[in-house]
């Protein structure tokens, strides 16, 4: 097995300094000697924490209690005459141990909580030092421990200062092998995305078990040295404080790098000395010294030098496309996915109830349904994520309902995200590697990236269609690689079945059309294909089946020809019967002036655009509905006028007044008002707060008679008024959420998906509603999923399919419009009358 050269150059890098450190010690008087033997205490220490913090992403101050932990154990062992051979590693295995035990109930939590676990730790420990007189010798302290020796042969402290330089120097050298091996990507992963991993087969738990006892059992070898070099420990010599500056020696010299610990060490051990004469303001020079470091480097000292280092790039050749699909045909031929009467609740909510269908191994099977449908919850269950309530999933003969992801991962049940969830500090061989193992650890210290991994790693990375660097970071990726990448990684698992959710949102027409051929291709190998995407013409293209559902429900079964024409599906996605609403009051029609115009108007996320040269127009009066398939830009749409995505070209103009690129606060004063997905209120005000919020950006306070007005047409938030606005229903929070947006008194009032998850009663109203604002001349712009109901109550509509607009007119006549059904369910079809 071949080593990578910049390894080789940082292993003589590390033994280098080891000798360096030695050397330096014979040229220097006693007390140095002491400062650098705190110095290597310290780097072992840091360098345990490192693989907590740096890697795993877990940050703990309670590093002392376990350096306080080790160090007793060593002074008493040494005290009942082990001998330090025995003692030294007792400090480590008992710290060790007491870590496993923290980290049980520790590592379920996360952020603050797990920081404040270890805090009280670190309390606890040196209360019980303070207590336990008789063990820890109370305030006191221990004194006089024989002089250390090893393996017989006495120490001095010059010679266990030697000895703690060269442990450090071996303990850094672990940790660079550590590092690449499968436990230390495990770590890696775990700390970009704990789900991402666990869907790899990794044990979120174990693995963050292993980081907290590993990084206890280096702050107890720590200790152990501690103690017989000080020759005396108490209580004082373990506050709080101490676990703060492990913690800052870590970042400081760079955290997850290989020399961070012993940099940073070096600088918090050596800058007291250098400021003695300013003790009172050695806390205050730390303070001043992290900042600086945070806001100038902030991969610390070891990680900014290393940014700036030429790196020499790795030409291994990939394998070939024969032996990738070799490799990523199933051995004893595929097993296939069998979901049965599946069903789960939250709280009275039944998000998915009596799902059933075959994905057989081969095949591409395809879950359909509007927003709200329950499609991603579906595979959250097979994934193991979510737990069903009821109902059987089974993986070949595997009865895998109920497991966890992990569990689920490793019978042969892969997954991607609809947010793509790679491992960002991972380049995008390293995060396909990672799922090699399909979570096995494997050895400690022996590496991932063998040569025969990259070469497979970046022949699945050729096979889906990556074309970048192999070495680029998964963070710098643009969003089409970060799909392609986020697929290769599924498949580095050799899974029996591969779910994706939406693998196709976000990307260009071509590279849908070159995904849909990689999808189709993998499948052909024998895999089982279970597709949930909105794309209805790739959707159309490659599956073999289709499953549709709606609220929850499965509705149809079938093929795509089938699907194309099944009323249900149709009466899904365009809605069905038209809301209870009066049609226009006016005796006339809306105002001919012309309130918004949007003009070539072109807007994406990154490099790739969502809208292409959209058109529409909105005039005073007139309630406008923009229509189409999930994925299609009804939001970006939205989002752009709004000033929340800036246009790539084009021009938008509210009364005469480009606001193309002005900051949205701006654009809200100026009258454009978005009620978004979601409502996205502010759960923790009250009603009446929320609905005040609308008139910030008002020249003038809101009168009162504004406010009874609105609970007038909203009668349903009168009752509610000093209630939490997070206690409503959602149909209560659409309302609010609508109320707020009248409230800025806007010129154009655009809403963004307002029937979303609402019961048909609520609808209904909700609808009625509407009808009344338009009646009353609000010019409004609608979006929303349920095209039967939006054109019920608008004058005007457009209909976007992929970011462009491919038809518009008069309500009445885009309900017969063929180009309607085809943008949301893909193909032809003979007509809405000839489907039903």
């Amino acid at each position: 097995m071949r080593v990578p050269a910049s390894a080789l150059l940082l292993d003589a890098v590390i033994v280098a300094l080891t000798l360096c450190a030695v050397l330096l010690l014979g040229l220097t008087d006693g007390y140095t000697q002491f400062v650098l033997g705190m110095v290597a205490i310290w780097t072992i220490l840091c360098v345990g924490l490192n693989v907590l913090f740096g890697l795993t992403g877990l940050v703990s101050l309670g590093q002392v209690g376990f350096f306080a932990i080790g160090a007793y154990a060593s002074a008493i062992g040494l005290q009942a005459g082990l001998g330090f051979t025995l003692a030294l590693p007792l400090a480590a295995l008992v710290a060790g141990a007491v870590g496993c035990l923290l980290a049980i109930p520790a590592v379920r939590m996360a952020g603050p909580f797990l920081a404040m676990v270890t805090i009280a730790f670190a309390f606890i420990v040196e209360h019980l030092a303070i207590e336990w007189r008789g063990l820890t010798g109370g305030q006191n302290g221990l004194m006089g421990f024989p002089a250390p020796g090893l393996f017989g042969f006495p120490l001095g402290e010059k010679g266990l200062i030697i000895f703690a330089i060269v442990l450090a120097g071996a303990m850094l050298l672990a940790y660079r092998r550590f590092a690449s091996s499968g436990w230390g990507t495990a770590m890696a992963a775990l700390r970009d995305s704990d789900v991402a991993a666990a869907s790899l087969g990794y044990n979120p738990f174990g693995t963050k078990l292993a980081a907290f006892a590993i990084a206890a059992g280096a702050a107890g070898l720590a200790g152990g040295l501690f103690a017989p070099l000080m020759m005396f420990i108490a209580p004082s010599n373990f506050i709080l404080s101490q676990s703060i500056l492990f913690l800052f020696a870590v970042i400081l010299g760079g955290s997850g790098t290989v020399l961070g610990p012993v940099v940073g060490a070096s600088v918090a051990v050596f800058l007291p000395e250098l400021l003695s004469g300013f003790a009172e303001y050695r806390l205050l020079f730390f303070g001043a010294l992290l900042i600086a470091v945070l806001l100038a480097a902030p991969r610390g000292i070891v990680g900014t030098i290393a940014a700036f280092l030429p790196r020499r790039p790795n030409r291994a050749a990939p394998s070939a496309r024969e032996d990738v699909l070799t490799w990523l045909a199933p051995q004893k031929g595929g097993k296939g996915l069998s979901v049965h009467e599946l069903g789960i609740a939250f709280g009275g909510l039944k998000a998915v109830d009596g799902a059933s269908f075959n994905a057989k191994a081969g095949q591409v099977t395809a879950i359909i349904g509007p927003n709200g449908a329950g499609k991603t919850t579906l595979l959250n269950m097979i994934s193991g994520f979510y737990v069903p309530g009821t109902g059987r999933i089974t993986c070949g003969t595997t009865d895998v309902t109920g497991m966890a992801m992990h569990v689920a991962a490793r019978v042969g049940i892969a997954r991607t995200y609809q947010a793509t969830r790679l491992f960002g500090a991972l380049t995008a061989e390293q995060n396909v590697m990672a799922a090699f193992a399909r979570g096995a650890f494997g050895r400690p210290f022996r590496p991932v990236a063998t040569s025969e991994a990259r070469a497979l790693a970046r022949g699945l990375l050729s096979f889906t269609g990556y074309a970048g660097d192999a070495e680029t970071l998964a963070s710098d990726l643009p969003h089409v690689d970060r799909r392609l990448v986020e697929i290769a990684r599924a498949l580095a698992m050799r899974p029996d079945v591969l779910l994706l959710d939406e693998p196709a949102a976000g990307l260009m027409h071509a590279d849908k059309m070159a995904l849909a051929q990689l999808l189709r291709e993998v499948a052909d190998l024998g895999l089982a294909v279970v597709l949930v995407e909105h794309d209805m013409e790739m959707v159309m293209g490659i599956s073999d089946g289709i499953f549709a559902m709606d609220a929850g429900q499965p509705i149809a079964f079938g093929s795509p020809e089938q699907i194309r024409v099944d009323a249900r599906v149709i009466a899904a996605y365009l809605g069905e019967g038209e809301p209870d609403a009066p049609t226009r009051a006016l005796g006339h029609a809306p105002g001919e002036m012309v309130t918004l115009v949007a003009r070539g108007l072109c807007a994406g996320y990154g490099a790739a655009d969502v809208l292409h040269d959209v058109d529409l127009t909105v005039k005073r009066g007139e309630m406008v509905a923009l229509l189409g398939a999930n994925g299609a830009g009804k939001s970006t749409f939205l989002n752009t006028l709004s000033g929340l995505v800036a246009p790539g070209s084009g021009r938008i103009v509210l009364n005469n007044t480009n606001i193309e690129g002005i900051a949205p606060h701006r654009i809200v004063e100026a009258g454009l008002i978005l009620v978004p997905e979601g409502r996205q209120v502010f759960p923790d005000l009250t009603v009446e707060q929320n609905i005040e919020l609308g008139a910030y950006r008002r020249k003038s306070r809101p009168a009162a008679s504004e406010l009874e007005a609105l609970l007038t047409r909203f009668p349903r938030l009168r009752d509610r008024l000093k209630s939490p606005a997070g206690l409503l229903s959602g149909g209560e929070q659409q309302m609010m959420a609508i109320a707020r947006g009248l409230m800025a008194q806007p010129q154009v009032l655009a809403l963004d998906e307002p029937s979303l998850g609402l019961a048909p009663a609520m609808v209904e109203e909700l609808y009625t509603i509407l009808a009344e604002l338009r009646d009353e001349g609000v010019t409004i712009l609608l979006v929303d999923q349920m095209a039967t109901l939006a054109l019920a109550v608008a004058d005007r509509g457009y209909v976007l399919e992929q970011g462009r607009i491919v038809a518009e007119g008069k309500a009445d006549a885009l309900k017969q419009n063929d180009a309607l059904i085809k943008a949301y369910l893909g193909g032809s079809t003979e007509s809405r009358e000839a489907a039903q």
